[in-house]
């Protein structure tokens, strides 16, 4: 669903970076400001200036560790709601081994980072507070070829539930399973924000929803909307089923099921995450088209809705306040029908489809990483 509300809005995004050794332990940092959570992975909240998280991950590491790391691919996405903040999306990249020499060279920002060591798989898990142990410890246990990792509230969905074996949840112990991290260090007497002064002025994106639907010959589903007086003015337009995630109450994968159900009448369970792709907003693109009414960042999933069969065909019933038509195109029409990015992120779906592993990064419609 497309609409003119607030929808979609008031998601907080965040990157880290894990760093290995060449020994297999990571890197963790202390954070002199969190009494209750003091250790963490590098990384932090995306600004509307950075073209994406993977460019988040980059300043956020040269701001706290002082130099610019070389990433490697995208380790996870992870979707988390809390009944006490925001829902927050969450990228982990996987970054080269660092040498002696570039160890050697950090210089933390000592506001930002009270000190950095290296723990093992085990020791990480107790070390980081549950739901970040929980995300980083995912990434650690599974073969690197079977990344990205779909999480919701760091637990495995999708294909990740194929891939990740179960394992007990390790004691949280914070700074005493960090032995490197020197507990006699004091930390800030007060933190430089309230809770709630804190989440109000971080900045927010929105997050869209869509399933890539194609029938026994290759042709893809999709939708034409209704002309509005949204962004675009009347212009109705064509685009594959789904719409904005209703972010306080939702993940991305329940609002691919709530799509196909409001848009095509139709109960079906989205498959495999197929892409991301990150849209940014004027702030970090001046090209972007003001047409679209991209006044902050877009995070687009799609999820793999499958073969449709000419029973579910025939049982389409479209959501007729939002919805002019439905059509199944051959790519090449498909092309002509969407605008550019959306052409290029369906591409990819279709793309994805063929190949092992979890979701496609991309940025504006094209592959990063």
């Amino acid at each position: 669903m497309e609409s003119t509300d607030q929808s979609g809005r008031g998601i907080l995004a965040a990157a880290g970076v894990l760093f290995p050794d060449r020994d297999g332990r990571l890197m963790v940092v202390r954070l002199p400001y969190d009494r209750k959570h003091p250790v963490a992975i590098p990384g932090g909240g995306w600004e509307p200036t950075d073209r994406s998280l993977r460019e988040t991950a980059l300043r956020e590491i040269a701001e706290e560790l002082g130099f610019t790391p070389r990433l490697g691919p995208l380790a996870c996405v992870d979707w988390a709601l809390h009944p006490d903040r925001p829902p927050i999306v969450a990228f982990l990249y996987w970054a080269e081994p660092l040498t002696e020499q570039q160890a050697a060279a950090i210089r933390p920002d000592t506001a930002e980072v009270g000190g950095w060591t290296w723990l093992t798989t085990e020791q990480a898990g107790r070390a980081l507070p549950p739901l970040l142990s929980r995300r980083v410890t995912a990434c650690l246990r599974v073969p690197r070829t079977a990344g990205p990792l779909e999480l919701e509230d760091s637990r495995p969905v999708g294909h990740t539930l194929r891939e990740l074996p179960a394992a007990p949840v390790p004691e949280y112990l914070g700074l005493a399973a960090a032995p490197g991290l020197n507990p006699e260090v004091q930390e800030r007497s007060e933190p430089p924000l309230d809770r709630d002064t804190y989440y109000a002025g971080l900045p927010r994106i929105r997050a869209k929803a869509r399933a890539l639907f194609t029938d026994a010959d290759g042709r893809v589903l999709l939708v034409r909307l209704r002309p509005w007086d949204g962004p675009r003015g009347r212009e109705p337009y064509w685009t594959l089923p789904g719409g904005g995630v209703e972010a306080d109450r939702e993940s991305p994968r329940a609002a691919a099921r709530r799509e196909a159900r409001e848009e095509l009448g139709w109960e079906v369970e989205p498959g495999p995450l197929l892409v991301l792709d990150w849209q940014p907003g004027a702030a970090a693109d001046p090209g972007a088209d003001p047409a679209t009414g991209r006044d902050t960042a877009v995070l687009v999933y799609v999820y793999d809705g499958g073969m449709v069969t000419d029973g579910m065909l025939g049982s389409i019933v479209l959501q007729e306040e939002e919805l002019v038509e439905w059509r199944l195109c051959e790519p090449a029409e498909a092309r002509a029908l969407l605008t550019g990015p959306s052409w290029d992120r369906t591409a990819a779906a279709l793309a994805a489809r063929e190949r092992a592993g979890g979701p496609v990064e991309l940025v504006h419609g094209r592959a990063v990483g």
